[in-house]
Order: structure tokens, then C-alpha cells, then sequence
């Protein structure tokens, strides 16, 4: 397992979180709104796939989970 990339997916994770959580409370609202937390939903899921290269498949669900509870709280 290559820790190095474990821990830059998991900040790129937390990167994208930040930017939703901003995006639920900015100015934006309707659809652009949707449409930007959507966009950041899909490369969380680009960023699972990229884990599993590195961790199980549960093991990688368990880090998406974790820090979306750490950032979005």
C-alpha cells in the first residue's frame, strides 16, 4: 500500500467536503447551487475509485465516510 497516496487522496477528499460545505451556506442557490455540490460529489466518487487502487473497497467507503462526517459535521 502507498501511504503517500492514501493521504493525498484523503486531503483531495476533504478539499472537495470544504468546498460543499461552502457552497451549501454561499450565495449561490437553485440550481447552481446543485449543480456545483453535485460536480464536487462526482470527483468524490473518482477519488473512491483511485482509493480502491491503493485500499479495499470497504476500506475506502470507511475513509469517504469518515471525512465527510469531520468536515460537513
Amino acid at each position: 500500500m502507498c501511504q503517500s497516496e492514501v493521504a493525498l487522496l484523503r486531503a483531495r477528499i476533504a478539499t472537495e467536503y470544504e468546498a460543499m460545505k461552502r457552497g451549501l451556506t454561499g450565495l449561490a442557490s437553485g440550481q447552481a447551487r446543485h449543480a456545483f455540490i453535485d460536480a464536487r460529489m462526482r470527483r468524490v466518487d473518482t477519488y473512491h475509485e483511485q482509493l480502491t487502487q491503493h485500499i479495499s473497497d470497504a476500506e475506502a467507503t470507511d475513509v469517504i465516510c469518515e471525512l465527510y462526517v469531520q468536515v460537513i459535521g
